[in-house]
């Protein structure tokens, strides 16, 4: 929809309207509450026949996070896991550098640069300090750098805070900020303990949303992962499966509650798989049940 309002640039749909247009087709309303279907009333207003509804779901696909943050004031979260053929994410001892191949470690960096901030836990940071950026040439903007940091443990010294861009670390409210943890800039977000005493993720998200961000992108470990889907936060796996078995010694992919009865388990609605090198990317949407 054309937007009816002035913010950064002037309204689209007065635009259109100048221009004298008989007929606007589109995919369907913005659910921006500052327009919400007021465009397409202004444009036929003004004796320009609005059509709607053409590939609308194509087209909130495009902008999924977008849409979801309008609806819901939450981001879109997506959780990015590279698995054994075992459904392990790594070593026994957090080691996890390289399941995947190059062509799938290639693939990723496309879906950092999407997104609107690149999220992690402590527990990541302090066994593999990865720099959360995008490594594509030519790409200028970094996203915002996430670290879910309980206990505000994330060293001075790790890799992603002497980058360029911005680190958020979010820590509980009640514990003590250690001066190491404020050393190069890092922004810090307090929030409340949720039942576990850990960063309540809805409140996290909430005020990820708050800052206009649409998509998060989620590299974590087995606890942040499975803590995420079982708030029921998720809303796209983005799983990189390769040829190869770690062992039962090596860790989970998520770590979950367990489940009495089959009627328990989490359904995953497949989106896409494509094939990269050796290894097999997949996309799932969690399909949670109804309270």
């Amino acid at each position: 929809e054309p937007c009816s309002h002035q913010g950064r640039t002037p309204s689209c749909a007065d635009a259109l309207i100048r221009t004298g247009l008989a007929r606007v087709v589109a995919a369907g309303p913005d659910p921006n509450p500052q327009v919400n279907g007021q465009g397409f009333e202004r444009m036929a207003a003004a004796g320009i026949r609005v059509d709607t509804g053409l590939m609308q779901a194509q087209a909130e696909a495009l902008n999924a996070g977008f849409f979801k943050r309008m609806r819901s004031d939450r981001p879109w979260i997506r959780v990015k896991l590279a698995l054994s053929l075992d459904g392990k994410a790594s070593l026994a001892n957090g080691v996890s550098q390289w399941i995947t191949g190059p062509a799938a470690r290639a693939d990723v960096q496309q879906w950092r640069a999407r997104s609107s901030a690149i999220m992690t836990g402590v527990e990541t940071v302090l066994a593999d300090d990865p720099s959360l950026n995008v490594r594509l040439d030519g790409c200028e903007r970094q996203p915002l750098r996430v670290i879910v940091d309980s206990r505000w443990r994330t060293p001075a010294s790790a890799a992603t805070l002497k980058l360029p861009g911005t680190v958020l670390i979010a820590g509980l409210e009640s514990n003590e900020i250690p001066p190491g943890v404020r050393d190069n800039g890092p922004e810090l977000l307090r929030l409340p303990a949720n039942a576990e005493g850990r960063v309540d993720l809805h409140a996290l998200t909430a005020a990820l949303a708050e800052r206009a961000l649409n998509e998060v992108h989620v590299e974590a470990g087995p606890t942040l992962a499975g803590a995420l889907l079982d708030a029921e936060l998720v809303d796209e796996l983005l799983l990189y499966q390769a040829p190869l078995l770690l062992g039962s010694g090596a860790r989970d992919a998520f770590v979950l509650p367990p489940i009495q009865e089959m009627s328990q388990r989490q359904h995953l609605q497949k989106l896409d798989s494509v094939v990269l090198g050796d290894d097999l990317r997949l996309r799932f949407r969690p399909e949670y049940r109804e309270n």
